[in-house]
This record gives structure tokens, C-alpha cells and sequence, in this order.
């Protein structure tokens, strides 16, 4: 108990404290749910800010748009009998934000995430791990659109 006291007292003092809720700029946001990262991004949303998540477009205060994403894998080194050794898997997703009359929150955007990966000749496990790092950078790219959500500021169409 003791030293629990001594941490938070440490670690108050010096200016840390856990991450709270989102601030957002807007009060409720149409999401399309035609996407696992959007279905993510939307339970994310609803889980820990101040923004509602509406499913009439016309009633949101901001509109989110889906604009495709790209899953890529690119060789970075071969072994010197031909053999990959590494590779880079990539995912970039390409969206916008506005409020429906015209103003933007933010244009359109990519956010993109690479993660480096060492192959063997075990195929089965390799396949596995693709799959959780392309599922882990998926929860990756939802943080990083909420934290851009955040810094959004209402620019409209005359600015």
C-alpha cells in the first residue's frame, strides 16, 4: 500500500496522468459500418469520448468518409540463394471528415503504418502472424485517426 502511494505521488508530481477521454470537436459523428476498421473505429469512439455515433448522416454533427485502404507486402531482403528474409507489410487508409455543409474537419487524409517482419520456412506460422500484425495495425490506424479527430478544427469552404 505503501508503495503504491509513494508511485502516484511520484508520478503526480511530475506532471503524468493516465489518458482520459477524447476531446473532439464535434458532438456526434455519422460512421459507416461497411468496414472492420470502421466498426472498430465506431466502438472505440463510443467507448471513451464525448461523441456520439449517429446512423442518419443528415443528424451528425460530422461525417465520416471511407475512402479505401491498401494492404501491401514488399520484400526488403533475400537471402543469397534467392530465399526472402524479410519483408515490410504496409496499410495506408484514405478518408475525410466534414460536417455536410460544406466545411471540413480534415480533408482527404492518409494515414499509413509499415511494420518489418523476418520470414522462415514455417509457411503456417508466417500466414498467422500476418494476419494478427495486420489486425494489430488495424487497431494502430484507429488510434491514429481518433488522435487526428482530435486535432481537427472546422475549416469552412470560404477559409
Amino acid at each position: 500500500m505503501c508503495a503504491a502511494l509513494t508511485i502516484y505521488a511520484l508520478a503526480s508530481g511530475c506532471g503524468f496522468q493516465l489518458r482520459g477521454n477524447a476531446k473532439l470537436p464535434f458532438d456526434s459523428v455519422y460512421i459507416p459500418d461497411n468496414h472492420s476498421m470502421l466498426v472498430e473505429l465506431a466502438r472505440t469512439l463510443r467507448s471513451g469520448n464525448n461523441v456520439k455515433i449517429v446512423n442518419d448522416p443528415e443528424v451528425a454533427n460530422a461525417r465520416f468518409v471511407f475512402l479505401g485502404e491498401q494492404r501491401e507486402k514488399v520484400i526488403l531482403s533475400v537471402s543469397a540463394a534467392g530465399r526472402i528474409r524479410e519483408y515490410q507489410l504496409r496499410y495506408a487508409v484514405i478518408f475525410r471528415l466534414h460536417d455536410g455543409k460544406g466545411g471540413e474537419y480534415i480533408p482527404t487524409n492518409t494515414v499509413a503504418l509499415r511494420r518489418d517482419v523476418s520470414f522462415n520456412e514455417q509457411v503456417l506460422a508466417k500466414e498467422v502472424e500476418e494476419s494478427l500484425l495486420y489486425r494489430d495495425m488495424q487497431a494502430d490506424m484507429v488510434q491514429q485517426i481518433i488522435r487526428r479527430m482530435q486535432a481537427a478544427k472546422l475549416r469552412l469552404a470560404d477559409d
